[in-house]
């Protein structure tokens, strides 16, 4: 059996090109407009296009200070890792690259994997925390896809952040950073702040789990790194005038008591404007001002391990075996027959 395996994930324009930007955040605001109350989908679209060009202005000066964003050929060089790693074990597959919100969208990632020949399909969102507007939503959009095109082969996975090798190489991506700096991680004059990608209240209300998975997360690659004093906070994106996760990074960092701070931005599998230029322009500012030494753990989009990740993450499915024997089961968050993930609590 051939399988094709997307690989899906946010998208951010590679250029600060005005028009590329102002339709990138407008499909970020109408796939979100839930949040804001009952609508039409014409007034939805309206506000999401006002919103979008409001905000376009700052996002298209950060993409001119960082050169444009990573991303996207980061993440097609972890695709194509990810299939050389799997046709040397002789797995008959292609790897495709689909994006939420900027080209290649998702729908294309299907259509080029079913043109290419594949009765199998694999739906593995690229995000190390499972969210609603990032895994979940991703999910929901290729799986309406592939009903729209009558294929029912289609696979999805969920939230992955348990597999135990991922906030392992996460600990020594941070411990080999400090090392690099010469910074004792376990020195009191040093704090270590994890940064979380926020998310609205609205979605927590709603029953996501996501400020539980982060929670759990830090928690383990604190344990891991042997530190029991540690600091969280939220990279939050306040364009609608609605409550979002708590504490902001920017408080965080606000209230240290230590010389120097070590951040490592936990919600992000690449490189891209949240870690560019809000941590590493905007957050240095305010620490800096505040009289911190700054130091921000680069995102390990390149490690072996990762790879090896994905490849774990892939193979019950297209090795046909139970993938209950890799602890995997029904999702809660995704709650759609056979979408599988690490996260729900055993039964």
């Amino acid at each position: 059996m051939s399988t094709g395996i997307l690989l899906l994930n946010f998208g951010e324009p590679a250029t600060p090109e005005r028009e590329a930007v102002v339709s990138y955040l407008e499909r970020i605001f109408f796939n979100n407009r839930e949040i804001e109350g009952d609508t039409t989908e014409a007034e939805a679209r309206e506000r999401s296009r006002e919103l979008a060009e409001r905000r376009a202005g700052p996002l298209i000066e950060e993409y001119e200070v960082i050169g444009g964003s990573p991303l996207n050929e980061q993440a097609r060089k972890q695709a194509q890792a990810l299939e050389d790693r799997l046709c040397e074990r002789g797995r008959e597959v292609e790897t495709y690259i689909g994006m939420q919100f900027t080209e290649p969208f998702i729908d294309e990632a299907l259509d080029s994997a079913i043109a290419d020949g594949h009765d199998r399909i694999i739906g593995l969102p690229i995000y190390p925390l499972c969210g609603p507007s990032t895994t979940v939503d991703a999910l929901e959009e290729l799986r309406a896809a592939a009903d729209e095109r009558d294929f029912d082969a289609l696979q999805e996975l969920s939230g992955w952040h348990r597999h135990p090798d991922y906030p392992r190489l996460r600990a020594d991506a941070i411990e080999a950073f400090a090392e690099e700096r010469g910074v004792d991680l376990t020195d009191p004059e040093t704090a270590l702040v994890f940064s979380a990608h926020g998310t609205p209240q609205h979605y927590l209300e709603e029953g996501s789990r996501y400020d539980i998975y982060v929670t759990e997360y830090v928690e383990t690659v604190a344990g891991l790194l042997g530190i029991d004093e540690y600091e969280l906070g939220y990279q939050n994106h306040e364009n609608r005038g609605i409550p979002w996760t708590e504490p902001e990074i920017e408080d965080v960092i606000e209230t240290v008591d230590a010389e120097r701070v070590v951040v490592e931005p936990i919600s992000f599998m690449h490189e891209q404007s949240e870690t560019l230029s809000e941590l590493d322009v905007e957050l240095r500012e305010e620490a800096e001002e505040a009289g911190l030494e700054f130091h921000r753990v680069p995102i390990p989009h390149d490690d072996e391990r990762f790879v090896g990740v994905l490849e774990d993450l892939i193979e019950p499915f297209i090795a046909d075996f139970d993938p209950a024997v890799y602890q995997f089961r029904q999702c809660e968050c995704r709650d759609e027959p056979g979408t599988m993930c690490l996260n729900a609590p055993i039964e």
